[in-house]
């Protein structure tokens, strides 16, 4: 759960620390809907650019910034539709674009969701604590850049094997760097780093997104909003809701399927990993290249019994797919194949572990059979602006991306993909999952017994946490209040 007990000296030391800082803190609803931030804010942001550390982007945690680097202002949630064109199904999917977040990744939302409710309870002291986050790419993005913009310092933990990219960038706006072996699959690692800083004395706390229920509360209260908005302005009369397929990851962004389901019931919701390291379809193991989704474990704050199906996406699709986006052969063969010119030269916007997503909404619709009249939803984490070192390494590792190598990944991995590892979750195979989370949380990471019972048993459990974000705003408020900057 979200503690919110307050620590009244603490408090008063962190209010001081944002009153010298210039900052201030939106709440969900703000997040939610930036109509209600200040004009006042509004019109400062126009001298600010999108990745700018600076406390105003603060403001800037939402899915409905303009897309632009600097000085945008508010419009509606950005979103793609994917036309039958591009994926091969007549079922229409409509995906969110992470892009236009500060640092061009919605993680920099779910990062905020774990450490305001401790700033603003004193529960966390910018002053004399570390902030500490542990991903595998960009939630440790978020948590250093969210940390730089709340003067708290950082340590951001992450696998050796990342993109480059991450690295350069976190070289400027974390404190600390810790590169722990391995890569997308290798969290185990991560959570044993965290657990020697635990042991070390140091003063710090661990963010981790895989149990702080702030990940989930985030994208509930957020995500799913925008995923509403975005379905709304998209489908046309006659047009049928019928799911959201997304990678488990940290289990955050899934969070956002758990509101889908309340406006509209009877919705699925689908979780994708990498066929390589099968954890929920096989209780299995491996590695694989769909960057960005830790897996070998269920995290904490996935509400499996709430999951309707689990796919499988061959990671080869992740990587061919983005040659085919992103290489000028593929770029041409799409329009070729009477894909739209303007969708082609957005397809940039796909990050890697995006295309995943988008592979596995595909495979959700042709297992379900769906047709023109239904429509899907999923989301771009972030673009391929984090991942361009990975398209030099598979030029020299491949060589040049050719029109048959296009021909080739759009019929074998767009119009071709089948139903192969989907699996419908009965009410067992939902249970055997999420019972899974028991040899990673409670015989490693000091969780309860009585606690994974709770949330498979206790019907009020992820609705108490659902209820949170309306308290955390007003705590957020009274910050606001106390540091007293209007």
């Amino acid at each position: 759960m979200i503690d919110l007990t307050i620590d009244e000296p603490t408090l008063e030391s962190a209010a001081q620390r944002a009153r010298e800082r210039n900052i201030r803190i939106p709440t969900f609803k703000q997040m939610q809907n930036p109509s209600l931030i200040p004009d006042a804010i509004s019109e400062k942001l126009r001298e600010v650019g999108l990745w700018d550390l600076d406390p105003l982007n603060l403001f800037r945690i939402t899915w409905k910034n303009e897309p632009v680097a600097s000085g945008g202002q508010y419009g509606g949630v950005n979103y793609l539709e994917l036309p039958s064109e591009l994926t091969g199904s007549d079922a229409k999917i409509v995906m969110l674009i992470g892009k236009w977040f500060p640092t061009g990744a919605h993680k920099v939302g779910a990062a905020f969701g774990c450490l305001v409710p401790r700033l603003v309870t004193g529960q966390f002291d910018p002053v004399n604590q570390k902030a500490v986050w542990p991903s595998t790419g960009n939630y440790c993005r978020g948590g250093a850049y969210d940390s730089n913009l709340l003067a708290c310092e950082s340590v951001a933990i992450l696998p050796e094997g990342m993109s480059a990219e991450r690295f350069h960038w976190l070289e400027s706006v974390a404190g600390e760097i810790i590169k722990t072996p391995g890569s997308e699959s290798n969290v185990k690692e991560i959570f044993d780093k965290c657990n020697e800083l635990r042991a070390s004395g140091e003063d710090l706390i661990i963010f981790n997104q895989f149990d702080e229920f702030g990940n989930y509360l985030w994208h509930y209260t957020v995500t799913g909003p925008a995923m509403v908005e975005a379905l709304e302005a998209s489908m046309q009369p006659g047009e049928t809701f019928r799911g959201v397929a997304l990678a488990t990851g940290s289990a955050g962004t899934i969070a956002s399927g758990d509101y889908l389901k309340q406006v509209f019931p009877g919705s699925l919701i689908g979780a994708a990993e990498a066929t390589q390291c099968p954890t929920i379809l096989y209780n299995g193991f491996g590695e694989h290249r769909i960057e960005g989704i830790g897996d070998k474990h269920i995290p904490w704050i996935h509400n499996v019994k709430n999951t309707d199906a689990a796919i499988g996406v061959d990671d080869e699709a992740t990587i061919s797919l983005t040659r085919l986006f992103n290489e000028p052969a593929g770029k041409a063969y799409l329009i070729d194949q009477g894909v739209k010119s303007e969708l082609v030269e957005q397809l940039s916007l796909f990050g890697i572990s995006c295309i995943g997503n988008m592979v596995a909404t595909i495979k959700m619709a042709k297992y379900y059979e769906m047709g023109s009249g239904d429509v899907l939803v999923t989301v771009g984490t972030d673009s391929m602006e984090m991942y361009q070192s990975r398209l030099v390494e598979l030029r020299e590792e491949r060589g040049e991306f050719t029109s048959l190598d296009a021909a080739a990944s759009f019929s074998r991995y767009m119009l071709g993909a089948g139903i192969d590892y989907v699996q419908e979750l009965s009410y067992y195979d939902r249970k055997r999952i999420h019972n899974l989370k028991y040899y990673t949380w409670v015989e490693q990471q000091g969780k309860t017994y009585e606690e994974i019972q709770a949330q498979w048993y206790d019907p009020d459990y992820w609705t108490s946490i659902q209820a949170m974000a309306d308290p955390i705003d007003e705590l957020i408020e009274a910050f606001n209040a106390k540091v007293g900057l209007g």
